[in-house]
């Protein structure tokens, strides 16, 4: 992954709404892949969708724009954001579970 100048970051959101059953988690595949980050994205037990990616910050802003808006059969109500520090221990960006 290319290294941005203002350095790596990393987040978790959960999006909740009318989220699951609609694509989501393959359409954030996809948007993650596309810009570059590491990290994966999971349906929960309560109906959001849970994302934990890592890489350079302005993709990741590109990636929570994304998770706001959702593919075409999704209402996203909410995303709640928790930024944290890069580790650089995440490989790859996959559906999990």
């Amino acid at each position: 992954m290319e290294r941005s100048p203002d350095g790596d970051a990393a987040l978790r959101a959960v999006v909740n709404g009318d989220v699951q059953g609609v694509g989501f988690r393959y359409f954030v595949l996809r948007r993650a892949r596309e810009a570059g980050l590491t990290g994966w994205v999971r349906n929960r037990a309560d109906g959001s969708v849970e994302c934990l990616a890592e890489g350079p910050r302005a993709a990741l802003e590109r990636l929570l724009d994304d998770l706001r808006r959702g593919p075409g059969l999704a209402e996203v109500q909410s995303v709640d954001i928790h930024r944290r520090p890069a580790t650089g221990d995440l490989h790859g960006f996959q559906v999990r579970g």
